[in-house]
């Protein structure tokens, strides 16, 4: 069997570093992790070939070779999904999708064969052993949570990793907040699960022996979601790793704004080599956290922690949304002034959106207020709602 791997391109995005990378001679910021594992899941006896679009193009003779082309996405790639898809199936190669732009929406690609939704750890060996039987369905999906200390390393064979500005880890999966308009507790849940120390160890090792020797992103959408296991396996394990090796790679990744309140664990951070850290802030209206519930960031002096991670070693990039109902009119020169008072270099400021399942795209359908599936896109200015503040307003502002 051939499989040929495809990752969309993304728009010109936050994320994306288009313009960025050309000063670092790089093609993309970060390799396709979701696919690279995925081939890893798949039969050691079949033939398997990466093409990530951000990198390269997809020739017809590509997806020609193949039997099946597997497609991983999210929201903001789906332009470049749909095109894929086309080309696929004007060559007849029949296609298996994935990922969250799939898992939560996946009546909109009619001419996608299969679908394995949810996590892949738990679908994929589903779909693959009826394939095998010659009785492949439509639809696999799950309500059960991996255990991500099942999940194989990802097959870093299939790129070149001189391609990319950094190298990507994934520790762990799920969130225990639950902010209204965030679909990180619909794709991986609240609790945190864990990989462990050894199979992290394996996964910087397989970098180093690759002679990489730069930043590495752990992509968790928040590190600090189980501080125990950090403070008493992770880090220290990190850390002896690194001592050993003369700290061969910079981390960096995500974490929530409490971070700040543990002294030991950023200590720890920053022992491990951990440079950087983005902060969803949000904004700097009570009303307006309460309104998300963002809870963590409530009542608490946001231009202080901020300035407490940057003193402990931790340059802090910062997520910031416009948009939310109990927003006022001096919100944009709150947002300024605090950028600037908190000293956060790189600021991300997009408009709010609901994607699928979040708990504001029930709300906002409730009180008829959605316009269309939101693009994934932070800096295209567009929001599939009915704003409260008038449209125009937050644009011009």
């Amino acid at each position: 069997m051939r499989a040929l791997l495809v990752y969309p391109q993304y728009p010109d995005t936050f994320w994306s570093f288009k313009h960025a990378l050309r000063f670092v001679s790089k093609k993309a910021a970060f390799p396709p992790l979701g696919l690279l594992t995925i081939a890893s899941m798949l039969p050691r006896e079949w033939d398997k070939k990466l093409i990530d679009l951000n990198v390269t193009s997809l020739n017809d003779k590509d997806i020609e070779w193949a039997d099946y082309v597997f497609i991983s996405a999210m929201a903001v790639q789906k332009d470049s999904v749909k095109d894929v898809i086309k080309r696929c199936q004007k060559l007849g190669t029949k296609i298996v999708a994935g990922g969250p732009l799939f898992t939560t929406g996946h009546e909109e690609f009619d001419e996608v064969d299969h679908f394995v939704l949810n996590e892949a750890e738990i679908t994929l060996p589903l779909f693959l052993e009826d394939l095998r039987n010659g009785r492949a369905q439509h639809i696999y999906t799950s309500d059960r949570w991996a255990d991500v200390k099942e999940t194989p390393l990802p097959s870093w064979e299939l790129i070149d990793v001189k391609k990319y500005s950094s190298m990507a880890i994934q520790y762990s999966r799920g969130c225990p907040f639950d902010c209204e308009f965030c679909d990180i507790v619909v794709l991986n849940g609240h609790t945190p699960r864990t990989k462990g120390a050894d199979q992290l160890l394996k996964e910087l090792d397989e970098f180093y022996n690759r002679r990489w020797r730069s930043s590495v992103f752990i992509v968790d959408d928040n590190f600090i979601g189980n501080k125990k296991k950090l403070k008493a396996e992770i880090l220290p394990a990190i850390i002896e790793w690194m001592k050993k090796r003369k700290k061969p790679f910079s981390l960096f990744t995500e974490a929530s704004i409490n971070l700040a309140d543990d002294e030991e664990l950023m200590r720890l951070m920053v022992k491990a080599n951990f440079n950087m850290v983005f902060v969803g802030i949000e904004t700097t209206n009570e009303d307006s956290l309460a309104e998300c519930s963002k809870l963590q960031n409530r009542n608490r002096d946001m231009v202080a922690s901020v300035r407490k991670l940057q003193n402990y070693g931790l340059q802090v990039q910062g997520g910031f949304i416009l948009g939310f109902d109990n927003d006022p009119p001096a919100i944009f020169e709150n947002m300024i002034n605090f950028i600037q008072k908190s000293g956060i270099v790189t600021a991300m400021v997009g408009l709010l959106n609901a994607p699928r399942g979040t708990r504001l795209y029930r709300r906002l359908k409730k009180e008829k207020r959605l316009l269309s599936d939101f693009t994934g896109d932070n800096t295209d200015w567009t929001m599939n709602f009915i704003p409260r503040m008038e449209y125009k307003n937050l644009i011009n502002g």
